[in-house]
């Protein structure tokens, strides 16, 4: 279907994780050539909407309860493009053989998924639209929050209270104005929900909120009533984005 002088691809999200697919919705929002026509948290449903409304390219997860990635794609009498999107390596070559376009690895860098996104659609997605389309969609308002797994419940968490994000072991801790939850996911899953413009990663095991930011070194940040070190790894990004 066209939309101006852009030929739009269908799309549709099927992942179980809530976060995950906030994640690639928040991509696919990035690239004006890619039409969100649904997102299904298993595949059960996801074949019932195809029944109905065929689609371009699936974005799947492969390891889900009832009908896995793999054999929903079996499933399928038409099957339109499929790319991966799993935390898990060991599944890569069974995602190949059903020829599949790509597999994404998360946590999913948005370079990584426009990449896939463009050896899908190589002659209907320029890359001029999508640079061209990031400014205007980061003046729009940000997503307010995020949901993080706490124990078996998904617990609504504000961005403007978090004040930073610690990683501890197989947990994350994120400290808001008001105490903190403990999620088990790594950090860098939290990481990619989260805006660029709002929160910035200053070590391998912190994330701090730009906004809360009180002052700084070159080694250390002061948040809140927090001192945190800043990696080597990520002092030259982080000194850059504060003009120094």
């Amino acid at each position: 279907m066209a939309n101006g002088n852009h030929i739009q691809v269908k799309c549709i999200i099927v992942d179980d994780e809530p976060m995950a697919r906030d994640v690639i919705r928040r991509y696919i929002q990035k690239i004006p050539t890619l039409k969100l026509m649904g997102e299904f948290g298993n595949a059960i449903e996801a074949t019932m909407f195809l029944q109905e409304q065929p689609v371009d390219v699936i974005f799947l997860d492969i390891k889900m309860p009832q009908l896995s990635g793999t054999e929903f794609v079996r499933s399928l009498r038409n099957v339109p493009k499929i790319i991966f999107t799993t935390a898990h390596k060991e599944f890569a070559h069974e995602g190949f053989e059903l020829d599949v376009i790509d597999y994404l690895l998360k946590p999913i860098r948005f370079d990584r998924f426009l990449r896939a996104v463009n050896k899908a659609f190589p002659q209907k997605l320029q890359a001029a639209e999508v640079v061209n389309s990031i400014p205007a969609e980061e003046n729009k308002p940000a997503t307010s929050f995020i949901y993080l797994r706490v124990d078996r419940k998904m617990i609504k968490v504000l961005l403007n209270d978090i004040v930073y994000i610690e990683s501890d072991k197989d947990y994350v801790k994120v400290f808001t104005e008001k105490g903190f939850v403990i999620t088990r996911q790594t950090i860098a899953s939290v990481e990619a929900m989260l805006s660029e413009s709002q929160f910035i990663r200053v070590h391998r095991s912190y994330i701090v909120s730009l906004n809360k930011l009180r002052s700084f070194t070159a080694e250390t940040v002061e948040i809140g009533d927090k001192e945190l070190p800043i990696g080597k790894l990520y002092r030259n990004n982080f000194l850059k984005l504060q003009g120094n």
